[in-house]
């Protein structure tokens, strides 16, 4: 299983979390990134570790439990 922290703090708003897992991330009006789902099930589980990965500004952090 994953868990799912972000750092609003730190998003730039690029949306590559979005592209990659639309199952679990969003983002607000001005861009910045909303968790639907914080720990995912994991036939979305690799989309997410990719979204994490990719983060240009590294705001997501995946846990595996």
């Amino acid at each position: 299983m994953v868990r799912i922290s972000v750092d609003i703090d730190s998003c730039i708003g690029a949306g590559q979390c979005v592209l990659s897992a639309p199952e679990v991330f969003d983002q607000d009006d001005d861009g910045i990134v909303m968790v639907l789902d914080g720990e995912p099930a994991e036939p979305v589980a690799e989309d997410v570790r990719l979204a994490g990965r990719i983060c240009p500004s590294q705001a997501i952090t995946v846990h595996e439990d």
